[in-house]
């Protein structure tokens, strides 16, 4: 079963096709093939995005000093806005009927501070939602 964090969950609509690397590209587009037809398991932890990341190391984000701590954050306060919790499963489809409605109090809280803001930028579906 797919397994996706918190901000992974908001986040990973977003996606234009950059990355870390090309592991971690081709791992993003493996998940999006996969969300559209199977459940998605809701965890709290690396999940399936994480694990091509070049900064997972033993479970953690190594990315800088705080990471690891931040992405928690951002993990618990993506699934409050979505009103989900770690353990449940959802679908692709409902999940991105969420987002309309949590998009801007996620966008003011981290986008504008964001290392990938300009590749979420080039998502359609980021522009549509700005449009709102």
């Amino acid at each position: 079963m797919l397994t996706l964090r918190g901000h992974h969950l908001i986040c990973l609509h977003f996606f234009s096709g950059e990355g870390y690397d090309a592991p971690f590209v081709e791992n993003l587009r493996d998940v999006l093939k996969r969300a559209e037809d199977e459940e998605i398991e809701i965890i709290s932890t690396a999940d399936n995005i994480c694990t091509k990341c070049l900064y997972l190391e033993d479970y953690r984000c190594t990315y800088d000093e705080k990471a690891d701590e931040e992405i928690r954050e951002m993990d618990e306060t993506a699934l409050k806005l979505l009103n989900l919790t770690a353990g449940q499963k959802i679908t692709w489809q409902d999940l991105k009927n969420l987002i309309p409605d949590i998009f801007l109090q996620w966008h003011d809280r981290y986008c504008n501070e964001c290392d990938w803001k300009q590749a979420c930028e080039k998502s359609d579906f980021y522009q549509e939602m700005k449009r709102r």
